[in-house]
């Protein structure tokens, strides 16, 4: 079986409707790493020229190959990360090897097997 781990940098206020829509998607669980700071196209500035930075949460989901494209889109169209700039990105990258997923493997072993 191959994984692919999606990485999410979102808005932390958006990260529970995220979470909810990725295991909606196909996604069996996810590590949520808390108080990321981003910086976008351009540095926000508040009154007084001071710079503004939002709390960020780092979304990482460990999943099946053959969910990768419906986790992810899903949580762009959630995310909105295509409607305004600074909203949040997502990206997939190739897993060579996991462990301490056995019972994942088990679990969508079976799923795939209800589908194919």
């Amino acid at each position: 079986m191959r994984f692919k781990l999606i990485l999410a940098f979102v808005d932390d206020d958006k990260t529970d409707a995220l979470l909810d829509a990725a295991r909606n998607a196909g996604a069996t669980g996810a590590t949520i790493i808390n108080n990321a700071r981003g910086e976008g196209l351009k540095k926000a500035r508040g009154i007084f020229g001071m710079e503004i930075t939002t709390q960020r949460d780092v979304l990482l989901f460990l999943v099946e190959e053959h969910h990768c494209r419906r986790i992810l889109e899903t949580i762009a169209e959630v995310g909105e990360f295509d409607d305004s700039s600074g909203t949040g990105i997502a990206l997939q990258l190739d897993v060579e090897d996991a462990l301490g997923v056995k019972h994942q493997i088990n679990s969508l072993s079976e799923e795939l097997k209800d589908e194919i």
